[in-house]
C-alpha cells in the first residue's frame, strides 16, 4: 500500500506558502509507515519544531489500474475520507534551499493521520465538498474541492501514467490555505460537510 500526494492543488495555499503555481500536478509520496488510523495519537519528532497540520481529502483506490484515461477514472475508486499531510515545515525549508527532495519533511512516521473511508454515493458532487480542520475546537483549515486547480479524475489519470495504482492505495489531493504549527497538547478534529470523521491528540 502506499499514499501519493498532491502539493499546490489550491491558490490560496500556494500564495500563503509564496510558492509558484505549478503547470502539472506537484506530486510525492509517503510510505504506509506514515499512517496513522482510528484516531491513533500523533507523537511530535524530535527532529523538527515546526510541524504544520495540511488538512485533505482523501481517495481510497477500489481496483488496480495505470495509464487511466481521466474520463474513466472514477471507476477506480468509491470511497473518500480526510486525512492529516503533516509536514515538518522547517526541515522542508532546509531541504527546498539546497535544492534536496522532501521525503524526510513529509514522510516521517505518523505524518499521515487518516479517516475511516465512507462510500463517495453519500455525496452529490465530490466537486463541491466542503471540508475543515478544526485545532483545540477553532476553524483552522476551510476548503472546498471547487476550487481545486487539478481537479480528482485528473489527478488520478495523471498519477496512474506514473504509478501503477493498486487497491488499497490512498490519493492526498491537495490542502487549502490556513496550515499552521500544532504542538503538544492539541486536539485536530477533521470534517468533510458537517461530519465528523477525524479527531486526535497531539503529544
Amino acid at each position: 500500500m502506499k499514499i501519493i500526494a498532491v502539493g499546490r492543488n489550491y491558490v490560496e495555499h500556494i500564495k500563503e506558502l509564496n510558492n509558484e503555481q505549478p503547470d502539472d500536478p506537484v506530486i510525492f509520496t509517503k510510505p504506509e509507515t506514515a499512517i496513522l488510523r482510528n484516531n491513533e495519537t500523533f507523537y511530535y519528532p524530535d527532529f523538527s519544531q515546526d510541524i504544520h497540520h495540511e488538512v485533505e481529502i482523501l481517495i481510497r483506490f477500489s481496483r488496480t489500474g495505470k495509464n487511466i484515461e481521466e474520463k474513466f477514472a472514477h471507476k477506480y475508486y468509491d470511497e473518500i475520507g480526510i486525512g492529516v499531510d503533516f509536514t515538518a515545515r522547517d526541515l522542508q525549508s532546509k531541504l527546498k534551499a539546497k535544492g534536496l527532495p522532501w521525503d524526510l519533511a513529509k514522510g516521517f512516521n505518523g505524518s499521515a493521520p487518516v479517516s475511516a473511508f465512507l462510500p463517495k454515493t453519500e455525496f452529490p458532487d465530490l466537486q463541491n465538498l466542503s471540508f475543515r480542520l478544526d485545532v483545540n475546537g477553532e476553524t483552522r483549515q476551510q476548503g472546498n474541492t471547487e476550487l481545486m486547480l487539478f481537479r480528482i479524475d485528473y489527478l488520478i489519470a495523471f498519477v496512474s501514467r506514473y504509478f501503477l495504482l493498486h487497491q488499497g492505495d490512498i490519493l492526498f489531493t491537495g490542502t487549502p490555505k490556513g496550515v499552521g504549527p500544532v504542538q503538544a497538547g492539541d486536539r485536530l478534529t477533521a470534517f468533510i460537510e458537517d461530519r465528523k470523521m477525524l479527531e486526535f491528540d497531539v503529544k
